[in-house]
């Protein structure tokens, strides 16, 4: 396998909820839990996030039948409230997350670093339906 540079995904959606509130229920941990899946068969148990440069976040996945289970984790390069959020995924890979408020609708737009071991479109696919999730949770959620 050739080192070098990573080709990257780009997942996005519109949010109809003020970029204040995408941005609360996209960094606190008990909203975290809420909407951090790619399916109803799995679940996020668990979240943690300490949102500043070299601060940590991990976040628990787990198929809802126990089957299999692991930590999504990395440390924070750049953050920008309301704005954007940079990290680094524990194997090396670079996500970056930027929030763009449009009148009273706030555009979403995540690009990260493909990994080696599944096909791009099932990344791509995987990240747009966690995102989707997300979509959802914002504009139904009351705040908290």
């Amino acid at each position: 396998m050739e080192t070098g540079k990573r080709e990257t995904i780009t997942v996005e959606t519109i949010i109809h909820a003020p970029v204040e509130k995408v941005w609360h229920y996209w960094t606190k941990p008990q909203h975290i839990t809420q909407w951090y899946k790619a399916s109803d068969d799995w679940h996020a148990p668990n979240a943690e996030n300490d949102l500043r440069v070299g601060g940590k976040f991990l976040t628990r996945m787990e198929a809802k039948d126990g089957s299999f289970g692991f930590d999504f984790a990395g440390v924070y390069d750049e953050v920008k409230l309301d704005e954007l959020i940079s990290y680094k995924l524990g194997d090396g890979r670079k996500v970056e997350i930027t929030f763009i408020g449009q009148e009273s609708d706030t555009k979403v737009v995540e690009t990260f670093e493909a990994e080696d071991t599944n096909s791009i479109e099932m990344q791509q696919a995987g990240w747009q339906a966690i995102l989707d999730n997300f979509k959802k949770y914002s504009e139904t959620a009351q705040e908290g």
